[in-house]
């Protein structure tokens, strides 16, 4: 998957021992906001000290990232890890002429295109409304 937008946060990098192999560890979270109509925030993190200095994230910088999206669970609660494997950086010029996108709920849905089956039975219509029943008030309401 991939994102693209300005790099807003970059967080102290953490580091450490693995209990199993004993071998060390380094790991950095950033925060990227998108550009769009209404602008998303999603934190991510590049493991591995060699992946942290080829990377070289700064805040202020226009990204676009690829990513893995993977979810573990501990002590019965589930954490989702968004971890980057690719960092290119954007033209921040090419940024600023960049039209916004419309949001897919902006455009109108497509007709369906199904065409029913040849021996199917025709479809009964469902009434809008359950039938009233005789006597009753024309309208539902308990008052």
């Amino acid at each position: 998957m991939e994102i693209e937008g300005k790099i807003i946060a970059v967080l102290p990098a953490r580091e450490g021992v693995s209990a199993r192999t004993g071998t060390q560890w380094k790991t950095q979270d950033y925060v990227i906001e998108t550009h769009d109509q209404y602008p998303r925030r999603c934190c991510f993190n590049v493991f591995g000290s060699d992946k942290i200095q080829l990377f070289n994230i700064q805040t202020g910088e226009e990204l676009r990232v690829s990513f893995d999206i993977d979810a573990h669970e501990y002590q019965g609660r589930w954490f989702n890890s968004i971890r980057a494997w690719k960092v290119e950086r954007i033209d921040p010029n090419a940024v600023a002429q960049a039209p916004v996108q419309p949001m897919p709920f902006d455009q109108p849905a497509p007709a369906p295109t199904a065409q029913p089956a040849a021996n199917a039975a025709p479809a009964q219509e469902a009434a809008p409304f359950p039938p009233q029943q005789e006597g009753g008030s024309e309208d539902d309401l308990p008052f």
